[in-house]
Formats: structure tokens, sequence, C-alpha cells
């Protein structure tokens, strides 16, 4: 079983924090949509027809496609690909793009989860990151989609911003709890470079949280999503039971997915490619009969390091038995001396059958996962 994600670049106006590839215009909106549908079928055979057991519609910004464009895409992908009867089906989307007959119309298309990148419910850091919603359109976009039969939604929020209290981080963790949706996906702020927040922050205009503030926000995180009997199964990601994001699962389970669009990236378990991250070139190329993509073949070194990678990041870490089975003694006696430091120091539990991250270890997971990969 696969996944297949549909890029869509297309923002209304930019976000402070955001370096994803986005292009601020709608106007090649309908040549992009086109010349996606064209990229499903010139890739119909790249996942060699294992069926799909996920869809995802990310960005950018997927919510300021019509249902018309919607439903030309899911269209196609079920002509050249066979679903799983479950299949997962998410559309990231703004609160302000989700009107309530738009709701309707999606539902009505198959669309079974919501990504809501709601951000805050505090109208001080909505207008700070430069989002276009306010706090009470995100609550009433959210109670309109549970009432449009929308039983699986995950919302986005983001801690460590400029100005952020730790009564403010309270406030928005209770705000969405109260909700009763499914899944959250709570980020640290990163200020990328090519961002306004990196432009404010060399110019003085923000100050961002010291590192034990944006601790003690995460640690609030996980108390406060447990005691409401959510599961911590990936460091930025908690769920009710039966709620896992299929598709993100693909990605830490090693499957293979198919990326469609300007800058989507794909993986077949022997390769990975990436498609051009730009809006003309990639039409005019499709629209010539190829695929605007650069690949790269995965060396044994390479596979390993993207399975370390994954795997820690996630509640089942990392399989002895597979490292061993699947790379060798080399790498498995490589890994069990990289971590064993971290266990000495409490930042990782080993057992006869895994390597995982403790609390204590998720605050510096980049470090430790650095020291485990082989170069």
């Amino acid at each position: 079983m696969a996944g297949l994600y549909v890029h869509i670049p297309f923002c209304k106006s930019k976000c402070s924090y955001c370096d994803f590839f986005s292009v601020a215009s709608l106007v090649s909106k309908d040549k992009l949509v086109g010349a996606m549908v064209k990229e499903i079928e010139l890739q119909k055979n790249y996942l060699e027809r294992e069926s799909l057991k996920t869809i995802y519609f990310g960005g950018g910004t997927p919510s300021v496609l019509s249902i018309k464009d919607i439903d030309s895409i899911l269209t196609t992908i079920n002509k050249y690909h066979v679903l799983e009867n479950h299949v997962e089906i998410t559309l990231e989307a703004n609160p302000d793009d989700l009107k309530m007959d738009y709701l309707q119309n999606l539902r009505k298309l198959g669309i079974n989860r919501l990504s809501i990148g709601v951000q805050s419910f505090i109208d001080r850091d909505l207008e700070l990151m430069k989002r276009r919603h306010n706090a009470n359109d995100a609550l009433l976009v959210i109670k309109n989609a549970q009432k449009c039969n929308f039983d699986n939604i995950s919302v986005d929020l983001i801690y460590g911003l400029p100005g952020l209290t730790i009564n403010d981080w309270i406030y928005n963790l209770d705000s969405l709890l109260d909700l009763n949706v499914q899944h959250i996906s709570a980020y640290n702020l990163t200020i990328e470079q090519n961002t306004i927040f990196n432009k404010w922050l060399k110019q003085g205009k923000i100050n961002l949280p010291s590192d034990a503030e944006s601790i003690k926000q995460f640690e609030i995180l996980i108390e406060k999503t447990n005691d409401k009997k959510f599961v911590h199964y990936e460091i930025s990601n908690f769920a009710l039971d039966g709620f896992f994001s299929e598709h993100n699962s693909n990605y830490w389970n090693n499957e293979k997915y198919l990326g469609i669009g300007p800058s989507a990236h794909s993986y077949n378990l022997s390769s990975r490619q990436w498609n051009i991250s730009s809006l003309p070139e990639y039409i005019s190329v499709i629209i010539q009969g190829n695929v605007p993509c650069e690949q790269e073949i995965l060396t044994i070194n390479d596979k390993y390091n993207d399975y370390i990678l994954t795997s820690l990041r996630t509640l089942w870490g990392i399989s002895l038995r597979k490292v061993e089975n699947d790379f060798g003694k080399l790498y498995f006696d490589f890994l069990l001396k990289s971590a064993e430091t971290f266990v000495k120091s409490n930042h990782l539990i080993k057992n006869n059958e895994k390597i995982c991250l403790t609390i204590k270890g998720i605050f510096i997971a980049d470090l430790i996962i650095r020291e485990m990969l082989k170069v």
C-alpha cells in the first residue's frame, strides 16, 4: 500500500513564518490543475500498481482550489490508481476558505479528513503571523466542519511564538481541546532564512521566547493532550486512538509515495525524486509530456539514515531487528555504539526490541539523530 501527495503551491498571501515553496497569486491555477492531471497520467506506473491507502492535498493552500478542481484531480487519481476501501483523503485548509457550502461539497467528493491551519486562537498572534483569519473564524469553521460530518479533523498550532506567554499557550490548548478534534499537530516556531520573521528578528522588531520557555510550552502540550487521552505518536503529532495520520505514517514507516505538482517529492524504496520548484517551468515541461524532476538512487547508507531519521521521531522508535536484518552487523553495531551515550544520559530507552526517545530526549531529538546518522 502506498500514498499519493498533491502539492498545491498557491497562497493568497505569505505568512510571516513560511519558507515553503508557494506563489501568492492564483493567475496560473487552471493551467497548474491541468498540468497536475497530466502528471498523474505520466506517473501512473511509479508506484508499480500498489494500491493507495492515503491521498493528501498539501501546500501552499489547497483550499484555494474550487470543488471542480479537486474533483478533476480525484477523478484522474481514480482512473490510474486502485484505492483501498477506507482510503484516507486529507485536505489542508485555511479557516477563511472553509465556507459551509464548500465544506459540504468537499465531503460529497470523498474528502474525509481536514487538516486546518489555525496556528493560534489569539488574534494578536494571528496578525503577527499574517494569517487571514481571526480566532472566531477558526472556532466557527471547526464547528461547521463537524456539522458537515467531518469526524477526522486535525488542527495545527505553533508554540514558541514571539510574545507567547505560558498562559497564552494554555489558552490555545484549552480552546482547541474543548472542540473535541481528533488530531493535533503542534510545532515549535523555527525561524527560516527566507521569511518575514527572520527579517524582523534581524531588525530587532521581534524577540523569541527562551529555550526554557519553549520547552515549558512543549511540556504543557504533552501534559494536556495526555489528560485528554491523546497518543503522542510522533514528536509533533498527537491523536486519539484510531486517528493517527495515515499520510504521515507512510513516511515514518518507510512506505512508497508519489508526489504530484511543483516541488513535490516521491519515493519508491530504491530512489527518491523531486519536481522542479518553478510553476511556469513545471507547467511547460509537463505539457510537453515529461516530468520535470531530479532523481537520486539511494545507497544502503542513505536508506539506513532515512530509517533512523524517520523512525526515531515516532512512538515505535528504531527496530533493532529491522536494522540487523536490513542493514547488517556493521550498521547494527554502529547504531548501538552511537546510542550508548544517550541511553546512559536517559535521553534514549533501549530494550531487546527497540530504541526510543524519552521525554527528556525529545527536547534534543535533532542532536541525537545527527549523532546516530552514518556519514
